[in-house]
């Protein structure tokens, strides 16, 4: 009902509701961008691909910082935030970690921060993704993103991210399984009639309900080698069988037990 209120995302962002992720807090987007950097360890000269960078295009900034020659940040709608503090505080961290991120002190807006740092904003998600070309992309990444494109996307969003990607590229994907109601598993009490419609997918928590198991094999499909690694578990599945929907009783607990993971691909 909320996200039926003609009012401004901002105003539910300060009410800790409907935010796009962390990546306006520069200290936040540097770290999980040096993580996923040194779990891939491109080239120099590489190029990186975000899928999701959410609140803020930090990733544009990172990437020529961290020796990249160019970037691009691929989302299913423009939520990135575009004062430019969000951005200078972002370069002013990345010189006091040692890198050498491009001046951001003569810009004005965020076009032109894409201009300096020579990203590419794409906001029509898997649209966008066919507009890259192929074979052009050397480092992906993507943080607690993958969970949120629709389920019936997933594989062809796969094959696309496959089809971008130079045969020596890596892919790091921290993925995040809690649901976006109570952090356990209340998404999995829904029918997927219920759970896949428009509205409950425009509402703001959807996750596409994708196992670690079942989004490996998807990757795997798509052309990937996929390594697991850094799983994050509860000790019990946090609902019981009986208050699952019925195509979810049959999961394993193993499955029901995994509430984050990293997937590193490789293209095959």
């Amino acid at each position: 009902m909320l996200s039926r209120i003609p009012a401004p995302r901002r105003l539910f962002n300060q009410l800790g509701i409907f935010r796009h992720g962390y990546n306006a807090q520069a200290e936040y987007a540097y770290d999980v961008f040096e993580k996923h950097f040194a779990r891939v360890n491109p080239k120099p000269g590489f190029t990186c691909l975000e899928l999701g960078p959410g609140d803020a295009l930090a990733s544009a900034v990172f990437t020529p910082a961290f020796g990249g020659s160019g970037s691009i940040q691929v989302d299913v709608a423009p939520f990135a935030r575009e004062e430019i503090d969000i951005y200078l505080a972002m370069e002013a961290l990345a010189k006091s970690r040692g890198r050498n991120p491009p001046s951001l002190a003569q810009v004005r807006s965020l076009n032109e921060i894409l201009s300096v740092c020579n990203g590419e904003y794409l906001t029509s998600g898997l649209s966008s993704l066919r507009e890259i070309p192929t074979a052009s992309v050397d480092f992906v990444y993507s943080q607690a993103a993958l969970e949120h494109v629709r389920a019936n996307e997933f594989l062809e969003t796969m094959k696309e991210m496959r089809r971008t990607m130079r045969t020596n590229g890596v892919a790091s994907h921290h993925v995040d399984l809690k649901d976006h109601l109570d952090q356990g598993l209340n998404n999995l009490r829904f029918s997927d009639g219920v759970w896949e419609s428009d509205l409950m997918a425009g509402s703001g928590f959807y996750t596409n309900r994708i196992s670690c198991s079942e989004m490996k094999d998807l990757m795997e499909e798509a052309g990937f080698v996929v390594e697991i690694e850094d799983v994050r578990r509860w000790p019990v599945p946090p609902l019981p069988r009986k208050a699952l929907a019925p195509r979810f009783r049959d999961r394993s607990d193993h499955d029901l037990t995994i509430s984050g993971f990293v997937a590193v691909c490789r293209p095959r």
